[in-house]
């Protein structure tokens, strides 16, 4: 089993690894193809592996392999491919995951999708919060379950074989031609999948789609934890399953929330918006059966955000999507109104999901406006009174606001706050997220942590402790953060003042309202609507090149706000609305400024740029 090349290789890449290897949660988008994610980096990586070169510069100069570790980072990729090398397989087959159950309702998603049987044959003990009672009444997902004596004992089947086994040491993989999928689960450290038949490479960009939205990768810590067992052929040691920095993460949260209810972490911010959003069609399904349910959601908003709720929705014949167009010409507060009024007559649950300020055009909706629109009673069509709804507010931009206390705007209406823990609450250090909700919903929280659960995605201990260190200092750097901003967007309007800035008011700032991001609608020109898109698109690019070229230990290309240090440039339409539907991405450009900068550098370059155009 053991490759001696392949191992003393990794343990000298081990030993020479670049350090943001381990250390950052976001990485550079002009060194990295989207469509060659992880091969790209796994094409070099083998060349060097070929060369035996180990070099730290070397490894350094490397493309990016994700733009973000939630979806797969270095050491991930190369777990996986070190495992893939031992066993003669792709590396695209070998998939890491931070959870131990995702991998299974990976499978069980695309086998609902095609209608194909499957069959979960196991040995020994299965994880606690593995409920496949739950996998069926609420993901709707159809299985057979049995415990085997061993691998060899599982007969072939007609429709896909998963077989699931614990494992004290990294890289025990048994191929068995009876086995489609192997799923080895490794403590508080994930799992590994191995996609073992070649017929089943049909998967793999379905698994890594479920990695990149439902759930993350194994982390960074960990991954490299399990390549030196791998390389040692030494055992894992059991963690304690105690975390002992959760304690003061969640009275920070309620904190900062002014909330006292039970707060829960998750992985990523898009773990705990997936663990929201089954855990509120769990309850709709449970209180209110016969009822369609219908997830309203911005079509230009995050795209992860977008994508998740339509892939939720393409699984449960009971839930629709809604848009709610909220930018631009359109008013948030009259697009609720609108919808709300539509789904009561349906006598439909609505679950209302909506960025506040929105991204990216950082607007908010008047508060008093909103707060009567979502509590407003309605009827159906037949008279009744209708299912009020659930407001799921994502506060990423702003997490300080207060929305969810006793007196506050929302105090009144089921409503959840969720803020990804990549942004201000960790300043980039980790990618968990976290959500929170009002008196009202307590019995509503209690559905989600159900859920959050049997996915098995709860923040990790190191990011408990990362948040807990970072977490008491987050209103400062969120008031630091906006001075920059407020600064720099007062000076481009000053220097180039026929660019649209969207940022937010002087007014909303004065209540609380303080996001250190805005976008930058720069100036065109052209004698036809292609030929001045044209010109501004290729004018974005030479704005941010500039910067992160004459900037290069600041400024940084890549999707990241909140940060500790420097700025930070995209293009929403090509990064965090990359599942978007192209008539709703938005061409524009994206900045954000961190507390800690050198604001009169960027206005120089800045200016520079003016000059040149």
């Amino acid at each position: 089993m053991k490759d001696s090349k392949v191992l003393n290789y990794i343990k000298n890449v081990l030993n020479n690894m670049p350090t943001d290897w381990l250390s950052i949660t976001t990485h550079r988008l002009d060194i990295y193809n989207e469509k060659l994610a992880k091969v790209e980096f796994l094409d070099q990586f083998n060349a060097l592996f070929k060369d035996n070169n180990s070099e730290t510069s070397a490894l350094k100069a490397l493309p990016t392999a994700y733009d973000y570790i939630r979806l797969g980072h270095p050491l991930s990729c190369v777990l996986e491919w070190g495992i893939s090398q031992i066993y003669n397989l792709n590396s695209e087959n070998v998939i890491s995951f931070g959870s131990k159950t995702m991998p299974v309702l990976a499978i069980l998603r695309q086998n609902l999708l095609e209608q194909k049987n499957t069959q979960i044959c196991y040995s020994g003990q299965l994880p606690a919060c593995l409920d496949f009672k739950t996998l069926k009444a609420i993901y709707g997902y159809n299985f057979e379950l049995k415990n085997v004596e061993n691998i060899d004992s599982i007969s072939k089947f007609n429709g896909s074989t998963i077989y699931i086994s614990e494992h004290d040491k990294i890289g025990e993989i048994h191929l068995n031609s009876n086995i489609d999928f192997f799923i080895s689960l490794h403590h508080h450290l994930g799992s590994i999948l191995v996609i073992t038949n070649k017929e089943n490479t049909n998967y793999i960009s379905n698994i890594q789609h479920v990695r990149r939205r439902e759930t993350i990768s194994i982390t960074p810590e960990n991954a490299q934890i399990a390549l030196k067992a791998l390389v040692e052929n030494s055992s894992i040691e059991k963690n304690s399953t105690n975390l002992p920095n959760k304690k003061a993460v969640l009275n920070s949260i309620n904190k900062i929330t002014n909330t006292t209810t039970k707060p829960l972490v998750a992985s990523s911010g898009l773990s705990i918006q997936y663990a929201i959003l089954m855990g509120l069609i769990h309850d709709a399904v449970t209180n209110n059966p016969n009822k369609a349910i219908k997830i309203v959601v911005p079509p230009n908003c995050y795209g992860g955000t977008n994508d998740q709720a339509r892939r939720v929705a393409a699984c449960l014949n009971n839930v629709d999507i809604v848009d709610l167009p909220v930018d631009g010409d359109n008013n948030m507060v009259q697009s609720i109104n609108s919808v709300l009024t539509e789904i009561a007559k349906q006598d439909a649950i609505p679950l209302i999901i909506a960025e506040i300020p929105t991204n990216p055009r950082v607007e908010v909706p008047g508060l008093l406006q909103l707060k009567d629109v979502l509590s407003q009673e309605r009827k159906t069509i037949n008279g009744k009174i209708a299912v009020d709804p659930v407001f799921i507010l994502d506060q990423t931009f702003c997490p300080n606001v207060h929305f969810l206390g006793e007196d506050d705007i929302l105090s009144n209406i089921r409503t959840i706050s969720f803020s990804s823990g990549s942004k201000f609450p960790s300043g980039g250090k980790c990618t968990a997220g976290y959500c929170v909700g009002n008196n009202k919903t307590i019995d509503l929280i209690e559905k989600i942590e159900t859920h959050l659960m049997l996915c098995d995605n709860e923040a990790t201990n190191l990011q408990y402790e990362i948040l807990a260190e970072q977490m008491p200092s987050m209103t400062k750097r969120i008031s630091a953060a906006y001075k920059n901003t407020r600064a720099f967007v007062t000076f481009i309007n000053e220097v180039l003042p026929d660019a649209k800035i969207n940022f937010v008011s002087e007014e909303l700032a004065a209540q609380g309202f303080t996001p250190s991001v805005f976008s930058l609608d720069l100036p065109t020109k052209g004698n036809t609507d292609h030929e001045r898109e044209t010109y501004k698109r290729a004018l974005n690019l030479k704005l941010i090149n500039l910067m992160i070229t004459e900037i290069p230990n600041q400024s940084k290309f890549c999707v990241s706000y909140g940060q500790l240090n420097g700025c930070y440039w995209t293009i929403p339409a090509t990064s965090t609305q990359g599942t978007t539907k192209e008539g709703d991405k938005d061409y524009i450009v994206r900045a954000s400024l961190s507390p800690n900068l050198d604001l009169d550098l960027h206005k120089k370059v800045f200016v520079d740029f003016v000059n040149s155009i």
